[in-house]
């Protein structure tokens, strides 16, 4: 409640008249203002007596009541009375900024998929009352909105974020090892998890899954091996090109609207083409036959894999990208094909074959893109190739260096015939042309496979963009929520490590959902970044009786965040009541 006036001219005079009115939120996340109480026209001390009679909430008290506030240096004339109370305003204090913004925006997310009902009904409280649920809830919203360790959480983030504002909760939520104990009680609820968030999916944005993208990566950890037998941690092919650290390989499944519905950690030396058919029955388990769409790269399949999707009941239906060197072996019958037009600069040619229908897909944009590389490697390495010719090295040094540049430009080095003398210092080289003519002809070309009936070039060509989801899933796991470094040792804990990176993502991606419908062009780390300058403080007010005022405010947001607050019809909730203090009772001298 607050006091507003209208002014009127009456007689060549100006006269405000004053009402008490309320701000009541409607529909749509509006707020309009309802009078309770006309006043009429006041003078200067009714006006001041109004403005500073505000419901307060006494320490100890069970009920608020009303009390007078007033300056101290403003109280001449006041009749002595308990409901007032003389503030000191020249040594309020404001103390404690934290953010509040992207962790209520958090909380909100994690409600709206209806995470605190499933993890409440599972993680059960502990004997000394521990809220399990509340500390997962912590650990995925410092994952989502400032990734790092657990130790960092518990010294620093916790005590300059308003998690413990929001949740009720004191700082024992962040006792490290209850956020570490956290991480034993996840892992049997994960396929649980899974099937939940279908469910949401379906109910939140109406997503079908007759199409699916299934991808794999690999996060590496800088550890000494070896381990235990049981230790997923191994080295493989890094996707990081730290070749030279141990690795687990994380497959993942996701919609093309890039909502995650399972992954898996696998050990770091698994190849990537003996994954998909436990994938295949997992997916087949967990949401019954029917005719999917599977979106792959060229390194996942193999031929068998393939030919069991093709002779399943009914078929497992998929679009997958396929070697260049397969090339050789269709040119002459692809060469007799016309093209189509796909989309504007891209045109493909079909070709049916061996039960497959191919795809050759040529992009120009593509096109320049690998041919300005390869230009740029090529040049660089012929001017390398030139200085290391006219430099006086010994053998090792010049085979060193030789090595370094074939590292340096690895698509460059198979364009350039290079031959070492078997004896001293000396080498020459020269453009392998062929190999030039037939590395031009496949710049920007793409060669897919599937066994859909569609015959439409640019709902192929569509369809194989999607994949940029599942590698878009992949850069949000490794930026914006840094999943490593993961400075876990034990081999459970790792696993749950990556499955609270899994929460955050889905918070992450349900976010980018609403934003992709309500407000697009905006990322979800941009939205994120402009709900963290909202801030929460402590505003404290010492009374002339010994007492403290305590006002727990956020701040308001700005033009531009009140318009996305709008936009994503999120309304912020009601401020915190005031409290006061109890007065403090001086001691009594001794007798």
């Amino acid at each position: 409640m607050f006091l507003r006036h209208t002014k009127r001219k009456k007689d060549g005079k100006e006269h405000r008249y004053w009402s008490i009115v309320e701000n009541r939120r409607i529909g749509g996340g509006r707020v309009v203002q309802r009078p309770l109480l006309y006043l009429g026209e006041i003078n200067d001390s009714q006006e001041l007596a109004w403005r500073k009679s505000i419901a307060i909430l006494e320490e100890g008290a069970l009920q608020p009541r009303t009390l007078s506030l007033f300056p101290e240096d403003r109280c001449e004339g006041l009749l002595p009375d308990a409901s007032i109370v003389r503030l000191r305003l020249n040594e309020l204090r404001l103390c404690r900024p934290r953010q509040w913004g992207g962790c209520w925006l958090a909380l909100s997310l994690w409600r709206e998929l209806e995470l605190d009902r499933f993890w409440g009904g599972r993680l059960s409280p502990s004997r000394k009352g521990t809220r399990w649920d509340r500390v997962l809830l912590l650990l995925a919203t410092y994952r989502l909105l400032a990734p790092g360790s657990e130790w960092r959480l518990h010294r620093e983030w916790f005590e300059r974020s308003a998690m413990a504002d929001l949740l009720g909760e004191d700082l024992g939520l962040a006792e490290i090892h209850k956020l570490y104990r956290c991480h034993d009680r996840l892992l049997e609820h994960k396929q649980a998890l899974f099937d939940h968030l279908v469910g949401r999916w379906r109910d939140l944005f109406n997503i079908s899954f007759d199409v699916l993208l299934y991808d794999l990566t690999s996060t590496y950890f800088e550890a000494d091996p070896p381990f235990a037998e049981s230790d997923k941690r191994r080295h493989g092919y890094s996707r990081d090109h730290r070749s030279d650290c141990v690795q687990v390989v994380i497959a993942l499944v996701v919609t093309p609207e890039g909502l995650p519905l399972a992954y898996e950690v696998l050990p770091g030396n698994t190849a990537d083409n003996t994954t998909l058919r436990d994938f295949l029955a997992r997916i087949e388990r967990q949401y019954g036959k029917a005719r999917r769409i599977w979106l792959m790269d060229r390194g996942i399949p193999t031929e068998a894999v393939l030919a069991e999707m093709r002779g399943a009941d009914p078929p497992v239906q998929y679009l997958v990208g396929t070697p260049k060197g397969r090339l050789t072996r269709l040119e002459k019958d692809l060469l007799s094909q016309p093209w189509q037009d796909a989309r504007p600069g891209v045109r493909v040619k079909l070709l049916p074959q061996d039960g497959q229908l191919y795809v050759f897909a040529h992009s120009v944009n593509r096109v320049a893109k690998e041919r300005a590389m390869r230009r740029r490697q090529l040049k660089w390495l012929w001017a390398r190739l030139k200085q290391l010719s006219m430099m006086a090295l010994s053998r090792e040094e010049l085979l060193m260096k030789l090595g370094a540049a074939r590292a340096h430009a690895p698509a460059a080095w198979r364009l350039v015939v290079i031959a070492v003398a078997p004896e001293g210092v000396t080498f020459t080289y020269h453009l392998d042309r062929n190999r030039l003519r037939r590395a031009r002809r496949r710049e920007g070309r793409y060669l897919l496979r599937t066994n859909l009936t569609e015959d439409d070039p640019a709902k192929l060509w569509n369809l194989y963009l999607l994949l940029v989801r599942v590698e878009e899933a992949f850069k949000n796991l490794k930026g914006d929520l840094a999943i490593r470094p993961i400075f876990h040792q034990d081999q459970a804990r790792i696993e749950a490590h990556i499955f609270i990176a899994f929460l955050a993502y889905c918070l992450h991606a349900t976010l980018a959902r609403r934003l992709h419908a309500l407000a697009p062009g905006l990322s979800p780390r941009s939205v994120i970044e402009k709900f963290a300058a909202m801030q929460m403080i402590d505003v404290h007010v010492p009374t002339t009786d010994g007492r403290e005022l305590l006002l727990t405010r956020y701040t308001e947001p700005d033009a531009e965040l009140r318009l996305l607050l709008d936009k994503l019809k999120l309304a912020l909730p009601a401020q915190s009541p005031p409290k006061i203090t109890t007065a403090q009772i001086a001691p009594q001298p001794l007798p």
